[in-house]
């Protein structure tokens, strides 16, 4: 719709995630590097964990493409995961190509081991990547273990990648999945991009898009700065403010991106309320809230300096508990 008039080839910031869009950012290359030298060495498992809108699919479609330019790798892509784990062997079987319609499990299982075995003999490569993984029940991920299981003396004859947001780790975590959690290989951990990459992403993008001149002449370095403000940084999200942008600015007729039209799209979105539903500035790490903070805690330090005779007329709490802080990492 905007195309013509920003001069643009294509739209820059659709949501679907193209590997033409790919940016190399360090975490997105370490977790690639990862995901392509876990496969390529048979290091069995794999597992790549991230927010949200943090770009694991466009990651994994990066990857898929890295594969189908090998002729030796064959793979199954699994995106979901809410299977028995009959109709779970069966997907991947019919994914590599082999019969299994009205098959067991028992049949199933035999099938993919010897298929597994036929193509490890001949010194190929056989992958089961399995995105929103985080949806896998222990009985899966179990089934995925016990698929592990499948190897020769010196070689692992699947290599698996499980990809997923965060409560894959909390899954994995767990007693009951520990014989799981042992055998993963290779971890990568994917965030939101940090002020300069996220200027980065918007220009590359641009360019892609087939943009002419400097990128700032439409996105100017302090709309950059309020789309990373509004987006914290999450790809998904810089897309979504960046294209409502462009589409808001075509429809008032006006050249370039201002500040005003990125405001306007986040409060269209409610991007200024924060992940917690609180309005943005309301968080514990506001500047007034820290000097809140500060004289609070200097009135009870002052409170309870004094006699503890007068300590029932002291209207603070007698003992005080430090919450423990688990960082989740």
């Amino acid at each position: 719709m905007y195309k013509a008039f920003f001069k643009l080839a294509r739209n820059p910031f659709d949501l679907t995630p193209d590997p033409t869009y790919f940016v190399s950012t360090r975490r997105h290359n370490e977790a690639l590097a990862a995901l392509h030298y876990g496969i390529r060495r048979h290091k069995g498992f794999v597992v790549v964990t991230g927010e949200v809108g943090t770009g694991k699919t466009l990651l994994l479609r990066c990857l898929l493409r890295l594969l189908k330019e090998s002729k030796d790798i064959a793979y199954a892509y699994l995106f979901n995961s809410r299977l028995s784990p009959t109709e779970f062997l069966q997907y991947i079987l019919s994914d590599f190509g082999l019969p299994a319609s009205g098959k067991n499990k028992s049949e199933l299982l035999l099938d993919l081991g010897q298929f597994l075995v036929s193509r490890g003999s001949k010194g190929l490569t056989t992958v089961l990547i399995v995105d929103e993984a985080h949806h896998l029940s222990e009985e899966l991920l179990e089934e995925v273990r016990l698929l592990s299981n499948l190897e020769t003396t010196d070689d692992k004859l699947l290599q698996i990648v499980l990809v997923g947001q965060p409560e894959l780790d909390q899954k994995l975590d767990s007693v009951g999945l520990r014989q799981l959690k042992q055998r993963i290989a290779l971890r990568a951990q994917l965030g939101p991009l940090d002020a300069a990459e996220t200027r980065e992403y918007i220009e590359h993008r641009l360019r892609v898009a087939g943009a002419e001149g400097d990128p700032n002449d439409l996105f100017a370095p302090e709309v950059i700065q309020a789309v990373y403000r509004h987006s914290r940084g999450f790809p998904r999200l810089i897309n979504t403010v960046c294209e409502n942008a462009l589409i808001i600015a075509y429809a008032r007729q006006i050249p370039k991106v201002s500040v005003d039209i990125v405001e306007d799209v986040a409060r269209e979105f409610r991007l200024d309320m924060n992940f917690f539903g609180e309005a943005e500035g309301s968080g514990t790490h506001g500047e007034m809230d820290v000097q809140q903070a500060a004289k609070v805690l200097r009135d009870l330090y002052s409170a309870l300096r004094k006699p503890v005779a007068r300590s029932a007329d002291l209207n603070v709490p007698v003992s005080l508990e430090a919450s423990e802080y688990e960082p989740n990492i």
